[in-house]
């Protein structure tokens, strides 16, 4: 099965206006001087991998599970995928085995230009290996793969279109066949004024992550919701300098949607995924080792710097677990082992 990896979309750089959302998110994040090529993602919203070094430990327990399950071959591959500054790829390597280490290969995929400090040995690329053996993490990725948006109206779904420079909106042309069975079987919306984020460029974009996998497990992990539980009126957001902003595309801020993870799944067995597992990061990371628990109390008389070592790293996990914030986030786990 051949899917193009499609992280990269048409480079729109016209300046028309009434532009299906699809192409005004591709302009406004990876366009001429798009957003996501002249900004880092640091600088502007908290991510698991910035928020504790405890993430990219919990991943390297995963890598090792990996590792074990394909034999403990001579190259091991690491792919991470929207790698933003590249410091999952690092915190990862890092956090390796140093027998395991001395096999990985590591690639981090991204569009915007590599990050002075990113290790030599991680590879920085617009588009992942052909073939991969070991494990692929694409964290918070797939809500930046843009997305056309539909509105409910008497007469059925009509594809919502927005001016780039001042988000106003108006209602345009019905979504083509393939948009309309996608929100058909993943997304109906029953009343006038419900709102559907058209989620098969996601689709796409995870299958072409699963038919490189030649071996392994790929996780993505985002903002997500699954049938039964979408929002009536979608979920696009605007996020600039760690606050949130008017979805405005004009590429001054981040333009996010959360992400239907369950069709994101179908794809992904669709394309050769064996196992499938849907879960939430406060599971996935407690799975790994990740608790939060406080050191005990007698520990603070008897190595008082020790514990407030614990202390600071329990703190650490309770935010990448809370489920109302960081733990929250949706884990599609899928394995070719």
């Amino acid at each position: 099965m051949e899917i193009p990896f499609p992280l990269l979309p048409g480079r729109v750089t016209s300046a028309l206006m009434w532009l299906p959302w699809r192409a005004a998110m591709e302009r406004a994040l990876y366009g001429e001087d798009g957003f996501y090529l002249r900004e880092r993602p640091s600088g502007h919203f908290r991510t698991s991998v910035g928020a504790s070094p405890v993430f990219a430990e919990a991943l390297a327990r995963e890598l090792v599970e990996v590792d074990r399950a394909l034999g403990r071959p001579a190259v091991v591959d690491l792919v991470d995928i929207g790698a933003g500054e590249g410091m999952l790829a690092a915190g990862v390597m890092a956090a390796a085995p140093s027998g395991l280490r001395a096999r990985l290969r590591v690639t981090a995929v991204d569009l915007a230009p590599r990050p002075a400090r990113l290790p030599g040995e991680i590879v920085w690329t617009e588009t992942p290996p052909e073939k991969i053996h070991g494990l692929v993490v694409a964290n918070e990725w797939l809500d930046n793969v843009p997305v056309d948006i539909a509105e409910q109206t008497p007469q059925g779904p009509r594809l919502v279109l927005v001016d780039p420079e001042t988000g106003e909106e108006r209602l345009g042309e019905r979504p083509d066949g393939a948009d309309l069975a996608w929100l058909a079987r993943w997304w109906p919306m029953r009343a006038a004024g419900g709102r559907a984020e058209i989620g098969r460029p996601r689709d796409e974009a995870w299958a072409s992550v699963i038919v490189r996998l030649a071996r392994g497990r790929a996780i993505a992990i985002d903002y997500a919701h699954l049938a039964g539980d979408r929002p009536p009126y979608g979920t696009l957001a605007g996020y600039r300098d760690g606050a949130s902003v008017a979805p405005v595309p004009d590429g001054s801020c981040d333009v996010t949607a959360h992400v239907a993870l369950d069709a994101c799944a179908a794809a992904g067995e669709r394309a050769g995924a064996v196992t499938t597992a849907l879960t939430t990061q406060r599971a996935a990371l407690r799975a790994l080792g990740v608790t939060g628990a406080r050191p005990p109390a007698e520990f603070a008389r008897t190595d008082p710097s020790g514990y407030l070592r614990a202390l600071a790293r329990a703190s650490e996990e309770a935010e990448l677990i809370a489920p109302d914030g960081l733990g929250g986030f949706g884990w599609l786990v899928q394995s070719r082992l």
